[in-house]
């Protein structure tokens, strides 16, 4: 499932000590007008990863998405699906999220239940993901699509304690996410202690709307920083975030 392909370089890079960039790209608020200069900012700019997927995609405009930046571009395509029907056969990957901070089962497995044969036979590569949400401070279209409460922003315990469990069940990523328009977003500190206490590589995202805090989550322990809402409010920002996160000293 895993061999030469995108978990492989997550993997790699994370040993190596290198930091990644993704742009997250909602399918509802794009078009292919916009699409193509977020493209060629991206490749400029040297982004890792396109991350694509919300938490409702209304639009149908997924698949055309996914085959515009692959037609445009190489950076890898990756899903980040907020609902069961949010696969693109065109994609290189998928996060398969189970929310393991909440205690909604349908989102720790029930959906994947009832997506399992349209993801199996998608042929996208499938990587299994622990998805946390933290408190950022304001409700949230992920919390409240979710009806699951948030991790408490300032118990960095419970949250390293969440992410080791579901290192331990087998997941092969933690993203920790405060979600689209958060009002703060997750502490150094509790990103830390998370990257502290696992092995497999750390996304995170939400709230991070300056350069200075992507490049102090790297330097905390994140392997991938993951930027949407502040793009779409400021296409330019793109390369200074992308600088800034490769820009954290390689350590040795």
């Amino acid at each position: 499932m895993f061999d030469n392909g995108i978990y492989t370089l997550l993997t790699e890079r994370k040993r190596q000590g290198k930091k990644s960039f993704a742009v997250l790209i909602d399918p509802d608020k794009v078009n292919d007008g916009n699409m193509m200069q977020l493209i060629a900012l991206a490749v400029a700019a040297k982004v890792d990863y396109f991350l694509v997927g919300g938490s409702l995609v209304i639009s149908n405009y997924l698949d055309e998405c996914v085959q515009l930046i692959k037609k445009n571009c190489s950076i890898p395509v990756v899903l980040f699906p907020g609902s069961p029907n949010q696969v693109s056969k065109y994609a290189d990957a998928l996060l398969y999220l189970s929310l393991i901070s909440g205690r909604n089962a349908d989102l720790l497995i029930g959906q994947h239940v009832i997506s399992a044969p349209v993801v199996k036979q998608s042929g996208l590569e499938i990587m299994p993901t622990g998805y946390m949400v933290i408190d950022g401070g304001a409700p949230t279209t992920v919390s409240y699509i979710s009806n699951a409460t948030p991790l408490p922003a300032d118990k960095n315990e419970i949250a390293m304690c969440t992410a080791m469990a579901g290192e331990m069940l087998g997941m092969k990523l933690i993203y920790m996410d405060s979600g689209s328009g958060a009002k703060r977003p997750i502490t150094e500190s509790m990103i830390k202690i998370v990257a502290d206490h696992i092995e497999v590589p750390l996304i995170i995202g939400g709230g991070i709307v300056h350069p200075e805090k992507a490049y102090l989550n790297c330097k905390s322990g994140a392997d991938v920083i993951v930027v949407g809402n502040a793009i779409e409010k400021d296409a330019s920002l793109i390369k200074e975030m992308s600088d800034a996160v490769h820009s954290v000293p390689v350590k040795v």
